[in-house]
């Protein structure tokens, strides 16, 4: 397969603050998954879940902070240019319209995963593109694992062999394994708010940004 033929990740989320955590999981995922590259896609105004800790164009940069030093990732700015609500089902449309028929592998944690039932328009999103869910330890890919909603739309859909994803645009979950890391975005926030040291959490220029722009403080720059 050409590059553009070639399977393209894309990874969504607030990135409220970006970490190694998200870096780690898209460079495993692009190696287990075979992509060829990972596109990521900050979000501007998520609809399900309390607004971000700052602002939108803070989290894009650092985002691109973040990955600027590998050369398979780029980052996707339209949804926080956007004014509208960040729906992954509509960001997918837009995203499988400029490919056209490439493969498109929507990554996720074993967790949001689970979850997939209660997103907005979520059965279209298995139209639209393939899913590879980082496995968490104890987590198996399986109808039985899922809840009932989710089994049944995904029954004939699971698979363990990421090579099926070159095979079609869209419409397969395969699982990968991903090194345990026990950050998270809200960890992080805790520990900027309480004046504590985030160093060797999340990248230096990341870390370095938030303290230029005094960002996760009780008064921040939002």
């Amino acid at each position: 397969m050409s590059g553009r033929d070639e399977p393209l990740g894309l990874l969504g989320g607030t990135f409220d603050p970006v970490h190694y955590g998200h870096l780690r999981l898209a460079e495993e995922a692009r190696e287990a998954l075979d992509l060829a590259g990972v596109r990521w896609l900050p979000a501007g105004r998520p609809p399900h879940r309390q607004a971000p800790r700052v602002a939108a164009a803070h989290r894009l940069e650092m985002v691109r902070q973040a990955v600027s030093g590998n050369p398979a990732f780029t980052v996707d700015d339209a949804e926080t240019a956007s004014g509208e609500p960040s729906y992954t089902v509509t960001t997918l449309e837009r995203v499988r319209a400029e490919q056209g028929s490439r493969p498109l592998v929507l990554l996720m944690g074993a967790d949001a995963f689970l979850g997939l039932a209660t997103w907005h328009r979520w059965r279209e999103i298995l139209a639209l593109t393939h899913i590879g869910v980082a496995a968490r330890p104890g987590f198996e890919l399986s109808p039985e694992a899922l809840p009932a909603e989710l089994a049944a739309a995904c029954a004939d859909r699971l698979g363990a062999d990421a090579g099926v994803l070159g095979a079609a645009p869209a419409g397969c979950v395969v699982q990968f394994a991903m090194t345990p890391l026990a950050i998270s975005a809200s960890l992080l926030r805790a520990r900027l708010a309480a004046g504590l040291s985030a160093r060797y959490l999340l990248p230096d220029p990341v870390r370095e940004y938030i303290d230029r722009h005094h960002l996760y403080r009780a008064t921040d720059g939002r």
